[in-house]
């Protein structure tokens, strides 16, 4: 390691510049002990986090290649100290101090020597973990040098409040839903439900590798963060990430947004123009609501995936695309396979990796908890807000409610609550939620549910479903139908209509076209 000695904030800077992104919260925090014990001339490092639920330290990221995690206590060992403390400790030798705990060198056969710790606070003076060097390079470390980890140790705290984990470090104990979670989470990716995990189980599978990979999951789960996600931790994080919303672009132009075009490919083509496949070279291309491309586009995504190249309208010579493709969708492609709408080799090229998201109402109450606090934290800071506290009443109620729109939905909802409620309690009377679904979310809601099960989700919902009279009808008649119900039920607006239906809205514009209503 140099011996040089960096600005501490010049040396966190490139750490920060990842805080608000959907990196994995162990990759973020390695990242800041591995600058921090270069910038300070240290053998080794380690980040612990204070686990409020036990009332201990947890070594999140550590230069400890022998153990993979260390506990300690609060008070326990010098790390431990500085965390009940609050103050910083340097130990020239530790053969002479009483506080070092020798079991982890004995553990390890490491041998410590001098040692360095600092206290990570955040704004409001609460510490939220312990930076500990250990074994400076030339001799132990001065005065000067805690100083400088001081300086290091609060940069990292605020890094650390920029991510969502800062909400679970700094949950009184009596009000923690289960100790700090320790499995490998994404920053920004709020939750602890075994089916969210084993999302970012298989995210950190797919982003450390180049596989084309599938998001699935109902409108508002998250699709797009998930996609983030992936690239974000991938070997092309440095390059672009670049969405293209499939369903909001005109049929007639979306092969040109993709591709491009050539100078002369029409009347107006006057120069070349690169498409969204240019713009993502060296990174992602996020096709978002893919089951919306026309069937002659598919055929040139096709070529992409199977080919790495594709022409230019109007072109001739073939474009190597150096780029990775994620795609997510709402909609049921094995149907659309079958009514001929997708491509049948497309739809096996598209999910290599096949990532499903689960609906919020799948995740459980303690998910929905989690996502709420953070949310209310997020939403008082937007609008200059005091931190609301959820009554015990509004948690019930957000339990209870099945969410149609998702964590999008939930979202909304308690930004609604922090500007309305009075004083600082947000009541269940405070939030925005009806008292049953609409029929079309209703629906969803069942249909997503096994037999068992339905019983509870006409109870929670209050809807009856209707009874089918008369002989079966086309399906075109009862889209139509239904459509024509939906864009009634949003007062004529189509963007909201859309919405609902979980379609884009140039999607619905041609189905009202082809209806006469448009």
């Amino acid at each position: 390691m140099p011996t040089e000695v960096h600005d501490p904030q010049a040396v966190l800077l490139a750490v920060g510049s990842v805080a608000h992104r959907e990196i994995a919260i162990d990759d973020l925090l390695r990242r800041m002990v591995d600058s921090i014990a270069r910038g300070m001339s240290a053998d080794r490092g380690t980040i612990y986090l204070l686990d409020r639920g036990k009332g201990e330290l947890v070594s999140r990221a550590a230069h400890l290649p022998e153990l993979g995690e260390i506990r300690l206590a609060l008070g326990q060992g010098v790390a431990g100290t500085v965390a009940a403390s609050g103050e910083v400790v340097n130990v020239p030798m530790v053969s002479d101090e009483q506080r070092f705990f020798a079991a982890v060198d004995r553990q390890t056969g490491y041998r410590t020597e001098s040692l360095l710790a600092a206290p990570m606070r955040d704004h409001a003076g609460a510490v939220l973990g312990v930076v500990q060097l250990l074994n400076k390079q030339g001799g132990a470390f001065t005065s000067e040098d805690e100083a400088k980890l001081e300086a290091f140790a609060a940069q990292a705290a605020l890094i650390l409040e920029a991510t969502t984990m800062y909400a679970a470090l700094t949950r009184e104990p009596a009000k923690a839903l289960a100790p700090l979670p320790l499995t490998a989470q994404f920053n920004r990716i709020v939750g602890d439900s075994e089916r969210l995990r084993h999302a970012c189980r298989l995210t950190s599978k797919a982003a450390a590798s180049s596989a084309t990979v599938l998001v699935r999951g109902e409108s508002g789960t998250g699709k797009e963060l998930f996609a983030r996600a992936i690239h974000v931790n991938s070997a092309r994080s440095e390059g672009p990430f670049v969405k293209v919303d499939c369903a909001a672009l005109p049929e007639t132009l979306i092969e040109n947004e993709l591709f491009g075009h050539e100078r002369g490919a029409y009347t107006g083509a006057d120069a070349r123009a690169p498409g969204k496949f240019d713009a993502a070279r060296g990174g992602t291309i996020f096709l978002d609501e893919i089951g919306e491309l026309p069937l002659a586009v598919q055929g040139k995504l096709l070529r992409v995936l199977q080919d790495r190249e594709y022409l230019r309208v109007g072109g001739s010579a073939p474009v190597t695309a150096d780029v990775r493709v994620v795609a997510a969708t709402n909609r049921d492609l094995e149907a659309m396979v079958a009514e001929g709408r997708f491509r049948e080799d497309l739809y096996f090229r598209i999910k290599v990796v096949e990532l499903a998201l689960p609906p919020l109402r799948e995740r459980g109450a303690a998910d929905i908890e989690r996502l709420a606090r953070h949310f209310v934290v997020a939403a008082a800071r937007r609008h200059g807000r005091p931190n609301p506290e959820l009554t015990p009443a509004a948690l019930e109620r957000l339990g209870r409610y099945a969410w149609p729109g998702n964590v999008r939905e939930l979202e909304n909802c308690l930004e609604s609550a922090v500007v309305i409620a009075d004083g600082t309690r947000i009541d269940a009377s405070d939030l925005p939620l009806p008292d049953r679904l609409p029929i079309f979310a209703e629906a969803r809601v069942r249909n997503s549910l096994p037999p068992s099960e339905c019983g509870s989700a006409r109870k929670l919902t209050s809807v009856k479903p209707s009874p089918v009279d008369g002989p079966p009808e086309p399906l075109e008649v009862v889209e139509r139908r239904h459509i024509l119900a939906v864009l009634r039920h949003a007062d004529g607006n189509q963007s909201l209509a859309a919405h609902l239906l979980g379609i884009g809205r140039n999607t619905l514009a041609r189905k009202l076209k082809a209806y006469g209503e448009g």
